[in-house]
Order: structure tokens, then sequence, then C-alpha cells
């Protein structure tokens, strides 16, 4: 499904909730957005409340006795897509939701409009113990049922549901009707092939708020459901492990770890780099025993630039295998912390490659755009430039991925998330928003090496493909449109650790890049193929430098259709 084709309304299932429903309609209103309120046969009281609600924006409709609230839902959704809406959503009546955060699930789901967006629980001190202990049961089971971590809470009813997945799933099989159905939905549409994404959201329960929880019954069902799922997933084992092994970047969950990370950094602050490089072994061989996708993307980055080096008769520094690239990764993240805390000495831990400066230096004062990738270290350059040559580089970053380290960055080195700009992909705002940055002197960076989160133009990656290492591999258009269109100077940057010494690189790469209008795609081509050359170059300098654990020369999941370009000789 397309964006363009996203269709939402409310869909609020009701039971005996009718002293609650004006404030929530209230809170709702700003979304301007069609309701859809299902009585799951109310008593009397609710029902007369009900009615001075109806108007031409908010529709009831009644089921005669009470279901559950599965079936008050999947009443709610079938009338939404009866009436044409592509997506519902799903709102509690009992007011506990931050319905203020709709927006929130609304745009995440017009950006994965084939997801389920669901609310990420944050609970304060109202919610009874027995229910917060229970959610983790919970999500125990499921995890394993999916045989995954994404799903990060399966009980949360404030969501946004695909309609024609979910119909499409109920017509098949029938989900549970009561306090069963959030979780068993959920699961059964990741089996099908729907992921859900997550909004973290406030819940809170009222002091004299209405539960409709039966302890014994509803948790008899949901141990049932369970149970039910369990066999279900076991002949489903091969076609989940095969997700988790593909898939793209973006949709590779981080790993878990966030009191971890705080607590390591709390070593490196009070024990210095020694200490915390001790306690990196142990924890870096946990990662790499138990990250078996990532482990197997790091040994065939290692055989393929061990091949090129041969090709190229190349000495590559030392032997290189996986466990050693994970060291590297870990080493990296604090470098970015050290850079910004500026712990890292000039001229022994830290140095300009030779000619750096004088790109950095060069050229008239102004914007300067740089084509950075995932091969070294960006952050440390960001921070690096700024101490020595007091510099702004504002970096275009990904909003759904490294959260947690993102979390520890702001609490330790703060200056680094300044000038960080969230985009999920690129287009007219973002190119407006660079341009004004460059306009006040301002630098930006944008990797060049990973392909789009979401797919453009009819569901197709927009790619080049260019030979890297010795065999084709897809590479964005649009980091190098960005550069044409902003007529700014583009340069490269990469932070290498080399012989013990990090070393900023940089060097000029067009100014300005041109694509002209008659020979667009060739000159595109070209553009990167020179990029595609000076990464590998980089690359066999500091191959552990290469931070892309994924298949870096496949398109998961393409269709037949895919826009694939075979380089130009």
């Amino acid at each position: 499904m397309l964006a363009a084709d996203f269709s939402p309304c409310v869909v609020i299932p009701c039971y005996n909730h009718g002293a609650m429903m004006a404030s929530v309609l209230a809170r709702l209103a700003p979304l301007a957005l069609p309701v859809f309120i299902v009585d799951d046969g109310s008593d009397e009281a609710t029902r007369a409340r009900l009615e001075p609600l109806l108007n031409e924006r908010v529709t009831l409709l009644r089921l005669a006795e009470n279901q559950g609230k599965g079936a008050a839902v999947m009443r709610g959704l079938q009338a939404a897509a009866d009436a044409g809406f592509s997506h519902a959503l799903q709102v509690d009546a009992d007011g506990q939701h931050q319905i203020e955060d709709s927006p929130k699930l609304l745009a995440e789901a017009r950006r994965h409009p084939d997801c389920l967006i669901s609310g990420q629980p944050l609970y304060d001190d109202s919610i009874p113990r027995s229910r917060l202990y229970g959610r983790y049961v919970t999500h125990f089971w499921v995890w394993v049922e999916t045989l995954s971590l994404s799903i990060k809470d399966s009980m949360c009813g404030f969501r946004v549901y695909p309609l024609a997945p979910c119909l499409a799933l109920t017509s098949r099989h029938p989900v549970g009707q009561r306090m069963d159905f959030d979780t068993e939905i959920m699961v059964r549409l990741y089996w099908q092939g729907t992921p859900a994404r997550f909004i973290p959201t406030r819940v809170t329960y009222p002091q004299d708020g209405l539960s409709h929880f039966d302890a014994l019954h509803d948790n008899l069902r949901i141990s049932w459901m369970h149970t039910r799922l369990f066999f279900g997933m076991l002949p489903r084992i091969p076609s989940l492990l095969r997700r988790r092994r593909s898939g793209h970047w973006a949709g590779i969950q981080e790993r878990k770890g966030l009191a971890g990370l705080k607590f390591m950094l709390w070593v490196y602050q009070q024990f210095g780099r020694g200490v915390f490089t001790l306690l990196l072994w142990p924890v870096t061989f946990a990662y790499w025993l138990s990250g078996g996708p990532q482990r197997e993307a790091s040994r065939q980055w290692l055989r393929a630039i061990s091949a090129q080096a041969r090709r190229q008769n190349r000495a590559l520094p030392g032997r290189l295998n996986s466990f050693q690239h994970f060291l590297r990764f870990a080493d990296s993240m604090l470098e970015k912390i050290a850079s910004w805390r500026g712990d890292l000495r000039w001229g022994k831990e830290i140095d300009f490659a030779p000619g750096a400066e004088r790109a950095i230096n060069a050229g008239t004062p102004g914007g300067r755009l740089i084509l950075a990738s995932h091969l070294g270290d960006i952050e440390a350059c960001r921070a690096l430039a700024q101490q020595v040559s007091g510099l702004t580089i504002n970096a275009l970053v990904f909003t759904d991925n490294a959260q947690r380290f993102r979390q520890v960055m702001d609490e330790i080195a703060p200056e680094a998330s300044k000038h960080l700009i969230p985009v999920t992909d690129i287009g007219p705002d973002t190119a407006i928003l660079l341009q004004q940055k460059l306009d006040a002197g301002e630098w930006v960076a944008i990797v060049g090496d990973r392909t789009a989160v979401n797919r453009q133009r009819g569901g197709v990656r927009r790619v080049i493909w260019s030979e890297f290492m010795g065999k084709p591999a897809p590479f964005p258009q649009g980091p190098f449109v960005l550069a044409a269109a902003l007529r700014c100077p583009v340069l490269l940057m990469f932070a290498l650790r080399e012989k013990g010494t990090l070393r900023l690189h940089c060097e000029p790469f067009a100014d300005p890049l041109l694509l002209p209008r008659a020979t667009r795609q060739q000159a595109l081509q070209q553009a990167v193929d020179r990029y595609a050359a000076r990464l590998e170059h980089h690359a066999l300098m500091a191959p552990l430098d290469w931070f892309n654990f994924f298949d870096f020369w496949q398109l998961p999941n393409q269709p037949q259709t895919e826009d694939k370009e075979e380089p130009q000789c």
C-alpha cells in the first residue's frame, strides 16, 4: 500500500463506559477523523449517554449482547473497511490511553502503511502490580511464539490497524473475542507477514476507572490462547527463522541492554579505558554468540574484502575474524562518546590523515555536504571537526535505529544530539531544511551506503548498482540527487582506526555535483561508482571499521519489478 492511499478513522469499543465517552471524543476532536463507537451490549444507562454524542462524524454500532472487546473491535474494523477507510485507530473507552499521542501513531502508520502500529506503554504508579507482572509473562510467551524480540508489547489497546491484512486474517482464522484478542491478532499478523511498530506512550489507570478484566476467566482464556499460539508456532519455525535472517537493514531490531550500556559507560567514566576494555571482551563475546545473522554478515564481509585484497595484491592488517569485527564495533561506541567529551588527545589517540585538514579548510567559506558512510565513525568526525575547526556538522539520522544508544548519548554527551536531523526518507521538506543549514554556513552529513527505509515510486527502491569488493552492490540514489540539488561543495569523510590511532580522512568529491538533464542517469552512475571506489579504497585500509552488519550486496524481499540498473562499463 502507498502512503497516498492512507485513509484513517477511529474505532472505539465500549462496554458500560458511557461516563467516559464524551471526554474521549473531546480528546479525539483535534484529529477531525470519523469515529465508529461499537456498543458491546452495554446497559441502558450507557446507551442513554451515547445517543447525544452522535453526529455526522460519530457513528454508533450496537451489538445486541456483550460479546467481548475483540468482537467489538472486529465489528468496528469491518464497518470501517466497508466505509472505504484503509486504517483504524483503536482507542479504548476507559480513558487510560494518552490519546494526545494519536498523531504520532497515525504518522507512523502513514510512513509504514503495511504495519500494525501500537502504543508501547510507559506506566506510572497507578498500574496494579498483578497486571504489570502478568504483562511480563505475556511478553515472554509472545517472544517464544514469534521467535523474535520485535514485539515489544502485545497487550496495549491503543493501535492503528491496517484494515486489509486484519480482515484477511480473521476471514481465514478466528481470533479471541475477549481479553485474548489484542495479543492473538498481533502474533498472527506477525506470522502472516504484517510486522508491528511501536510508539512509546503513557498509560494511566484511573482510581475510579472501570475494568472488565476477569482475573479467573480472562487469565484462563489467555493461557489457552498462548497454548494455541505455541503449537501454532511449531510448524512455522523454519519460516520464522528465515524472517530473522533476512530483511532490510532498518528492520533489524536494536539489541537489548540499555542498563548494560549505562553500566559500561559508568565504568569508563570511573576507571578509564583500560578497565572498560577488559569488561568489553566478555560483553562483546555474549553479543557475538547470540547475534547469528550479524555474525554471518560479518563473516561475509571479511570473506569479500579478503578476496578483493588478494585480487589487488594488497596486504590487510593482520588476521581478521568476526569476533574482532564485533569488538571493533563495540569499541567505536566508546569512541563516539570520548570524541564528544574531548577525551581523545590529538597527536596520540587521534590525528588528521594526510591532506584531510587542508580539504576541510579549502575553498570559500560556507556550507558543505559530507557524503559519509558506515565505514568508520561519522559521529567522531562531527565531534572532532567542531572541537578543532569550530565546524557545525548536522547529521541526517533514521529515527528508528539505535534509540537506546542515543538515549545514553543524550545523558553523557548531550552536545552530540544538538545537530541531528531525524528523517524516515528524503523529500522536498528535507532538502529545504538542509539548504537553510548550508546558507547559515553549517555543514551537513548524509550516509550514501544504505538504501532507503521506505520504498518509493510504486513500491520500488531507487538504487544504483555499482561494483564494490568485486561484485555489484546497491547504493541509494537519494543522497547523490540531494547533493546535486543543493549545489554546494561535496566532501567524503571517514574516521578510521589505523595502527592504534583514530585517523580523520577528508577529501573533495565534487564542487558541485552536477547531474545534467540530458545525461542524468549516466552522471548519477558515475558519481555512485566514484563513491563506491573510494569507499572500497578506505575499507581496505581499515576492514574492521565496516559497520554494516547485513548482506550489503542484496536488496531483501524485492519484487521482480525492482529498478535494478547494472553498472555501466
